[in-house]
């Protein structure tokens, strides 16, 4: 029997380890990352920021780190800004974020490039309640208090979300707090809903008794990005090197579509997630994504988060998010608008 009740203590452990590509906020340790070791050979070295049960598990699964001509020198962090942050500090060549820290990295002037992209389903970016809330749509939130990360895409799915229902966030009380904390105030009723995005989503949905109010799905724009240093597409051998991961991470994403319950397993054992809690996640959310070129169309979208956070003065300045792109590698992937791929019906 599914265990209903499940008390939060036993699920930060897990929530600690997963992959958070769209968090908002820095390691507690400071923000930096941390060595995970070496892949490849060969005298050039690739640094890629990465999260736990991220791009190296991802390529490692698919079997597309194993004939690697050039090395990648592997560090890991919690979330999306902290690897930014490194990108900027010229530490990491590259890395994997979801739709919003590039926003907040940009508006900080950090020195970063967005070169390549992913489109998946935003069935995974919900906002959830318990089960047995009175709250049945999101014009319903008003007055009540709901639990964000701070940057996250959920944040701005959040905001998105309320917009659509006729509200705005000073219509609620905003309860800024990363997942493991979010997972521990929601499972306590200390607020009334959690925006959050997968697998934290499939996690709550599994094992903390909640149910989604809404979902980011024709709300949010679904765009996950690869964001690189300006220094390393300077060098000519180090862009090469780019090249040739974003092609690897394509063929990856194209292999999890086709083995979920493998990548599944392998996902599990990397972050501590219960198999069918990934598994749920991988057809929800992480199975879904297609590769795309970071085209005019997406930078109109991340322009429109830029905008809406301005505006709402959680950024410092509204800029050009086109700025901020490099599109070398747009080759002959397809349009950011092209559909994400389906499951069928999300679990």
């Amino acid at each position: 029997m599914r265990p209903r009740h499940m008390a939060p203590a036993a699920l930060l452990l897990p929530f600690a380890l997963l992959l958070a590509a769209c968090g908002g906020a820095s390691r507690a340790d400071g923000g930096g990352g941390s060595d995970s070791g070496t892949d490849g050979k060969g005298s050039l070295t690739l640094n890629v920021g990465d999260q736990k049960g991220g791009s190296e598990a991802l390529l490692r699964a698919a079997g597309e780190l194993d004939d690697l001509p050039y090395k990648i020198k592997w560090s890991t962090f919690t979330s999306g800004p902290p690897l930014l942050e490194a990108v900027n500090a010229g530490a990491v060549d590259v890395g994997a974020v979801g739709n919003t820290p590039p926003v907040f990295a940009a508006a900080a002037k950090s020195k970063i490039k967005v070169i390549a992209g992913t489109h998946s389903r935003s069935d995974g970016e919900a906002i959830l309640v318990k089960r047995d809330s009175p709250l049945k749509r999101p014009a319903q939130l008003k007055g009540k208090s709901i639990a964000v990360a701070q940057g996250s895409s959920a944040n701005y799915q959040l905001v998105a979300s309320l917009k659509k229902a006729g509200l705005s966030p000073k219509d609620v009380t905003l309860t800024y707090l990363q997942p493991a904390d979010a997972l521990a105030a929601f499972t306590r009723g200390k607020v009334d809903a959690w925006a959050v995005w997968d697998p934290y989503t499939s996690q709550a949905l599994d094992q903390a008794d909640a149910r989604v109010l809404t979902t980011g799905q024709g709300v949010v724009n679904g765009l996950g990005f690869q964001v690189a240093a300006p220094a390393a597409l300077d060098d000519k051998k180090k862009a090469a090197a780019l090249k040739d991961y974003t092609d690897r991470l394509r063929r990856a994403q194209n292999w999890v579509f086709k083995h979920p319950d493998v990548w599944a397993k392998a996902w599990a054992k990397e972050t501590g997630l219960p198999e069918k809690v990934a598994l749920d996640a991988v057809k929800r959310t992480r199975g879904t994504a297609v590769a795309v070129a970071v085209d005019t169309r997406a930078i109109a979208s991340e322009q429109q988060i830029v905008d809406t956070f301005a505006k709402l003065k959680l950024i410092p300045r509204s800029f050009d998010f086109g700025e901020f792109v490099d599109p070398r590698f747009n080759g002959d992937l397809p349009p950011s608008s092209t559909a994400p791929r389906t499951y069928g019906k999300a679990r």
